[in-house]
């Protein structure tokens, strides 16, 4: 219609009805001189051919710039138009809004380096110190935890004692010496309080000392061990650093970038590694060179280096919040390690600047959880739940006395199936289920009982964390 309108104009007025309209141009040109002959009557012939030639060749040449035209304007208003523009088409919207979500990744970097900057002055290193004998030989990094048990000590050989000639007695001496080391990072400006993991300070004999970015050194006193929890809190008098911003670990999402800042190794104080949660939820088996262990429950597995040195580090989102404190990796992987959600620790941290311990609920038995391995093994008609049963040595017994499953008669062997209605899985277990609430609650409990299932009502005690 377009070019119809252009180039099919309608009848002029100066035409008499019954002639014929002809394609005229606007522009005036000179009558052509008459000629005769051969060649200029051809010509003369040819010359309506020749002009809708032209015409043609004109038209073709017209619509290839407007369709050239329309399509370059298209182009250059998909990758150019501003904001303000938008509201005539939706196609640029769409346009625009992918364009603002990539330049978003590309400024990932820019908000990584702002974060670093942020948080980093918050971070301290732990350093652990202790009197041992002069000769023997501690590894400073004893106190950091793998999920996986540790190599035998004759894994690269027999160790072979020099030959020092007839045996003589030897004095002992003692020298305060590093044992391990760790991170920990600033959760109360005022009282001085840093957050860091149980393992990096679990020695009660050893002294601890708090390192900032900048040199500084002060001593730490630890206030508190979570006994739930790879979990501690450290007071430092004299550190006047700012507080860093806890998040919410709930509203963890896979794929979600991170960020950890950890002394790694020991030596690189503040070392910056960037990742992502890899999963959530994980249940791991954490353990020290010393055959100690702990099962950490629900915790964050990511790709963000963690090194020795790492524990008690935050992760950190790209909001600049705390969602998670480093505690462990995997050795025979690549780029495994796991964090604490920082959701965990913050009723501790409420807690000690209440009180200045920790306050724990707590039933008073031991237990392991029930699987169908073990319930086929053992011939039980149960497959899930926590079976109350002593420890490894004779002093630990599946019920402590004097505590609440104590007193509502809970025995060696009752296998504990619910909680308010919730099951006890491998997924979802008892100490779990408990931490959830506080203490003076109380929760019913389903226990199976001598090949009976009966309901029990008990009053969460208190447990204080030295």
């Amino acid at each position: 219609m377009f070019f119809k309108k252009i180039f099919s104009p309608s009848k002029p007025d100066f035409l008499k009805d019954g002639e014929e309209a002809k394609v005229i141009w606007t522009e005036k040109k000179p009558a052509p001189k008459k000629k005769t002959g051969t060649f200029f009557t051809l010509r003369f012939k040819l010359r309506p051919i020749m002009v809708m030639m032209i015409v043609s060749m004109i038209i073709g040449a017209l619509a290839g710039g407007f369709s050239g035209y329309y399509s370059a304007s298209y182009f250059v208003a998909e990758f150019m138009t501003t904001p303000s523009q938008l509201n005539s088409s939706s196609i640029f919207l769409q346009r625009y809004q992918e364009q603002k979500e990539f330049s978003a990744t590309s400024g990932e970097d820019q908000a990584v380096e702002e974060i670093v900057e942020l948080i980093s002055p918050s971070v301290v290193n732990i350093i652990v110190t202790k009197e041992v004998s002069s000769y023997s030989s501690p590894d400073p990094f004893n106190n950091f935890f793998w999920d996986l048990p540790s190599w035998p000590d004759n894994f690269f050989g027999p160790q072979i004692p020099e030959n020092s000639g007839p045996e003589q007695p030897q004095q002992e001496k003692k020298e305060k010496r590093q044992i391990g080391g760790g991170t920990g990072f600033v959760i109360s400006s005022q009282k001085g309080l840093v957050l860091t993991n149980k393992h990096v300070v679990s020695d009660l004999e050893a002294e601890y000392t708090v390192t900032t970015n900048d040199g500084e050194s002060f001593t730490a006193t630890v206030l508190a061990r979570d006994p739930f929890n790879d979990i501690a809190i450290l007071q430092v008098e004299g550190l006047d650093l700012s507080a860093v911003k806890l998040g919410n670990s709930n509203q963890l999402k896979i794929g979600q970038t991170v960020i950890a800042i950890g002394n790694a190794l020991g030596e690189y104080r503040n070392t910056v590694t960037k990742g992502v949660v890899s999963g959530i939820s994980r249940k791991v088996i954490a353990g020290d060179a010393y055959g100690s262990s702990e099962i950490l429950e629900d915790v964050i597995q990511t790709d963000a280096a963690i090194n020795f040195g790492n524990s008690g580090g935050p992760l950190i989102n790209l909001k600049g919040e705390v969602i998670g404190i480093n505690t462990a990796i995997n050795r025979e992987g690549q780029l495994i390690g796991f964090a604490i959600p920082v959701n965990q620790a913050k009723r501790a941290i409420e807690s000690v600047e209440e009180y200045g311990y920790i306050v724990r609920p707590y039933i008073g038995v031991r237990y392991i959880l029930i699987n169908k391995d073990i319930a086929e093994k053992n011939n039980l008609d149960i497959d899930y739940g926590a079976l109350i049963v002593r420890g490894s040595e004779t002093s630990e017994l599946a019920v402590i006395p004097g505590s609440p499953a104590n007193e509502v008669g809970l025995v060696e062997n009752d296998i504990i199936l619910e909680v308010d209605g919730q099951k006890i899985t491998e997924d979802y277990s008892l100490s779990r289920i408990i931490q959830e609430h506080q203490p003076g609650d109380e929760v019913g409990l389903k226990v199976f009982h001598q090949g009976e299932e009966k309901m029990v009502n008990i009053i969460l005690g208190e447990y204080q964390a030295d």
